[in-house]
């Protein structure tokens, strides 16, 4: 089991990826990755080997055992199945009877395609997750999880796969050190006594993590320092100088000692004078160190490829067959579609007012069939009606969008191919089409009064159908292209203006221009205009002939004012047509989803060394390293704050420079505020107890989640709230912040004395949330001046301060970007959220988790 070590930006998650054969197709590859000696095309590495990313992506209307179980159920159970027929097989021949037991779970284990699975309840204990099991895992808009357990479904929904080569990325992020500590003792067994090959990368592991794992491989500024036992690791630094303290973590010297600022506390050799040593000259060291060398010669011979057991690489490209791949995917779509009731619901709702509306406006009493004149308003009720069928479709685009993510990552690791994700959505929107066309038809049909007849009826109720079908595939098909909420409703809007406009009600066809008219053919609207009119006008009861021209009936004089068919076969035709169109617009979502990637993708912002020593303000003395702290000056010695605290630099600065430089050099923070304490006692809450727990037969009403909770904040005093993760650490700072928007209190909260009103709280504390929630399309200095602006009067606001307190100067002009997308890297992300409310030079400040995702 190795550790894979180095600061952020130092190119751990790119290493990972790139072992797990997902490296970015615009990046230039060189050199080659070998599995037992076979390179990526003899294989199937997505499902050899599996990456656990950094970002939590998951359906939030599903329960983490659900979750589990789902991607359990897609990865199959590889080769365990043949193992234990051969088992059995040998078994019999050498007349051993097995333990009843043993033999039970060895086949519970074994068998693919389960909805549950004894290894989805193994993980979920393993990962500490049998409590919240039941408990939906939740999103931006619902409330579910804690972070740090979301961290842990992401890991186990990659655990209960039988990929035998596993690269996690950072999974002890937003994890207490005993959580992290259990999972990787876990891991452990798991690597001795499965074989499994197993690279985790961790920012700030424990010292008594760190001892559990077996090799070391360190990373700075993409080049790697050191690989190997992690007994040598310590040897290697004394032999280039540099000797880690006693009471020091090794993990957190290892990250320090190749950082430019960190180094020089840490050398060792008395008798010469300390220099820097860069990361090339540790490569070089490394390389003639013995350990070094050792992997060298190793790396020689190449791998035997006939010494390798032909079960090891896997070939197949999913776990189950064609038939179970879509069962699953229909399952956990109906799953969703139950979850997400209230949509349907609404939109079904939605059509029946509507509809309404739609019979009273054109009222059957006003209307009088067989004239001219009323032919008009017939038209218009039709039209009415193609067009509420038609946008009721709409609302399949940003449902689409919302799936995308999660589908993107689930394809890339082979867990279904596209046509499994894509056809139950399909299936199961049917008997939706089917209802609510039924709705909308059996309300105006009779009151607006179309051409009586049973057979009229049913034909319109059909043409309805294959539109509210055609909508909805051809929205669909248009999420998949635009990928995110912008692109996608831009494209849906511009399509449905060119099928309004070309389809033969708004402009006759007469009146197109004929290097326009192949927009009316194309535009599957005409085909449904021309279905229902032809079903109403070529009614025996407008069968009436015209005053003038006793040769043509008024139904055809209408249906030729707007350039329509004037034939009874061609509505069959129409239907045929918005059925074709619907086929097509299904098949084209599924060509997208299988050949489209996500946009964008995420790079961290790596600085240049030479600008930045451009940048540097110069400090007025040489001889005090520490007084160039406060500026960045590599992108690897990113910590939050430099060894020294503000209190100590200022005095620093005071002893050292003279009155006349002290004024430009002095930090600090200068704004006054209102010193505020915050006291509360016997704090309870509670929230209404969910419905899955109930369903095991709990009685209570109400789960309650802080017990008489008591205790006070001063000011002048830094307080740290702890817990293991889901003790209900943001639960208390959200029901003291009054963040809370559900649920019960009781218990007091008092403000200096003041019984706490929440409108004037806000205006003097400032929160830091865990999730980094910031506008995507702004840079990081107009992200904290809109903060700074929003809260405080012009003349007081300090950004250049915070900026360098938290060392984001070097990103002024970085855009935000969309987490695991573009933009800011996770870590720089984190600092930008304090940076946000410290800005508003608040009184009180919570911090919820303000360091995860930081390196020590």
């Amino acid at each position: 089991m190795t550790l894979l070590l180095g600061p952020p930006g130092s190119g751990k998650t790119t290493l990972l990826q790139a072992l797990a054969g997902k490296t970015d197709t615009d990046l230039r590859v060189s050199g080659k990755i070998t599995y037992c000696g076979h390179e990526f095309h003899e294989f199937i590495p997505q499902r050899t080997s599996a990456y656990i990313s950094q970002h939590d992506l998951h359906h939030g209307e599903m329960t983490v055992r659900e979750t589990l179980d789902f991607s359990g159920r897609c990865l199959g159970v590889g080769t365990r199945y043949e193992l234990l027929a051969e088992l059995s097989r040998r078994e019999k021949q050498a007349g051993i009877k097995p333990d009843p037991e043993i033999d039970a779970f060895m086949k519970a284990t074994a068998m693919a395609g389960q909805k549950t699975s004894l290894g989805t309840d193994y993980v979920l204990k393993i990962l500490g997750m049998d409590i919240c099991s039941d408990i939906m895992v939740g999103d931006d808009m619902r409330r579910g999880i804690s972070g740090g357990q979301k961290k842990r479904v992401t890991t186990g929904e990659m655990l209960v796969g039988p990929a035998k080569a596993l690269f996690m990325d950072e999974i002890s992020t937003g994890l207490d050190s005993s959580t992290t500590f259990q999972i990787v003792k876990f891991m452990k067994q798991m690597v001795h006594i499965m074989d499994v090959t197993m690279i985790i990368s961790l920012l700030q592991p424990a010292p008594e993590t760190y001892d559990l794992f077996d090799d070391i491989i360190l990373l700075s500024e993409g080049k790697i320092v050191y690989q190997g036992p992690r007994e040598n690791v310590l040897e290697f630094f004394e032999s280039v100088g540099f000797k880690c303290p006693e009471r020091k973590g090794v993990a957190d010297f290892l990250q320090e000692v190749t950082s430019k600022k960190d180094q020089q506390q840490y050398w060792c050799r008395k008798d010469e004078p300390y220099r820097h040593i860069s990361v090339p000259e540790f490569v070089e060291h490394f390389n003639s160190f013995h350990i070094g060398q050792k992997i060298d010669d190793e790396l020689r011979v190449p791998y035997d490829n006939s010494k390798t057991h032909p079960a090891a690489l896997v070939k197949e490209r999913y776990g189950i067959s064609n038939w179970e791949l879509f069962k699953a995917c229909f399952a956990r779509e109906w799953l969703l579609m139950k979850r997400n009731s209230f949509v349907y619901i609404f939109k079904t709702t939605q059509i029946t007012i509507m509809s309404v509306i739609a019979f009273t406006v054109f009222f059957r009493t006003k209307m009088k069939a067989g004239q001219i004149d009323n032919g008009v308003k017939f038209y218009g009720a039709l039209f009415f009606s193609l067009i509420n069928v038609m946008f009721n479709g709409m609302a399949e685009l940003a449902l689409t969008i919302f799936r995308l993510p999660v589908f993107f990552k689930q394809r890339d690791f082979m867990f279904y191919p596209a046509w499994a994700f894509a056809l139950p959505i399909w299936v199961l929107r049917i008997p939706l089409s089917l209802l609510e066309s039924g709705i909308w038809i059996i309300l105006t049909y009779y009151t607006i009064g179309f051409a009586p007849g049973a057979s009229r009826f049913f034909r319109q109720f059909l043409a309805f159908f294959g539109i509210h079908q055609m909508a909805l595939s051809l929205f669909r098909f248009i999420a998949a292209v635009g990928r995110t909420q912008v692109v996608a409703n831009t494209l849906g809007t511009f399509t449905l203006l060119v099928v309004f406009v070309l389809g033969g009600f708004v402009v006759a066809k007469d009146d197109i221009k004929s290097w326009m008219i192949w927009g009316y053919y194309i535009s599957p609207m005409s085909y449904g205009q021309n279905a229902i009119v032809i079903n109403e006008f070529l009614d025996k009861r407008w069968s009436i002939p015209m005053p003038f021209n006793q040769s043509i009936s008024v139904g055809k004089v209408l249906l030729q004012s707007r350039g329509m068919y004037t034939e009874e076969f061609w509505y069959w035709i129409c239907v045929a047509a918005l059925l074709g169109f619907s086929l097509l617009f299904n098949l084209l979502f599924i060509v997208a989803l299988t050949y489209l990637n996500p946009l964008g993708d995420s790079k961290s912002v790596i600085l240049d060394e030479d600008d930045e020593n451009k940048n540097k303000k110069q400090s007025s003395s040489d001889g005090q390293h520490n007084l160039k702290s406060i500026e960045m000056s590599s992108p690897s010695a990113a910590s939050i704050f430099e060894g020294l605290d503000m209190a100590m630099k200022n005095t620093l600065d005071n002893s050292i420079l003279s009155a006349s430089d002290q004024a430009s050099t002095k930090k600090g923070m200068v704004l006054p505020f209102q010193p505020l304490s915050l006291a509360f006692d016997h704090v309870s809450y509670f929230v209404d107890m969910p419905a899955e727990m109930k369903g095991q037969g709990i009685e209570e009403t109400r789960l309650q989640l802080l017990r008489d909770v008591s205790g006070a904040f001063r000011p002048g005093v830094l307080t740290a709230l702890v817990g293991v993760s889901g003790a209900g650490k943001t639960t208390l700072m959200d029901v003291l912040a009054g963040r809370k928007t559900g649920g019960y209190i009781e218990g007091s909260i008092s403000i200096s004395g003041y019984p706490k009103n929440q409108e004037t709280f806000a205006r003097v504390s400032g929160y830091c949330e865990q999730n980094d929630i910031h506008s995507p399309h702004v840079t990081v200095y107009e992200s904290l001046v809109y903060s700074a602006w929003l809260r405080l009067p012009k003349e007081q606001m300090f950004v250049e301060e915070v900026m360098d307190l938290v060392e984001l100067n070097p990103l002024k002009n970085s855009l935000v970007g969309l987490p695991g997308v573009d933009g800011l890297s996770t870590e720089q992300r984190k600092r930008l959220t304090i940076a946000v409310e410290l800005v508003a030079n608040p009184s009180i400040i919570f911090m919820d988790e303000p360091t995860s995702g930081l390196d020590a």
